[in-house]
């Protein structure tokens, strides 16, 4: 992820958009990016969706979403692990194994 972050602070330095790029922005750019990745579903089955269409946006949110991330320097990889332990008790595989059941329906 460090060569990908790299490439994308290099990428947005170049053109001078870092003062385009605050943390109101850049969530406000994840969540039209992420309505465009859905868009790719639309009125499809899953196997009818592009593909290529797929890459695109999905590379658009995790840009997006990265360069967030580091506007508050946040470790990538710690805040997921701590969502998973968190997500760990609010979903024991003895409740929720097979559903699909929100935790406070479990």
């Amino acid at each position: 992820m460090d060569k990908a972050i790299k490439k994308l602070r290099q990428f947005r330095d170049e053109r001078d958009w870092k003062k385009f790029h605050n943390p109101k922005d850049l969530a406000l750019a994840l969540s039209i990016e992420s309505s465009e990745l859905l868009e790719a579903f639309l009125w499809k089955s899953p196997e009818e969706a592009d593909i290529e269409k797929i890459k695109e946006e999905l590379a658009d949110v995790f840009s997006y979403a990265l360069l967030l991330a580091e506007s508050y320097e946040l470790d990538v990889q710690q805040i997921v692990l701590d969502k998973i332990e968190i997500n760990e008790k609010k979903y024991p595989v003895s409740k929720a194994k097979g559903s699909a059941k929100k935790y406070t329906e479990l």
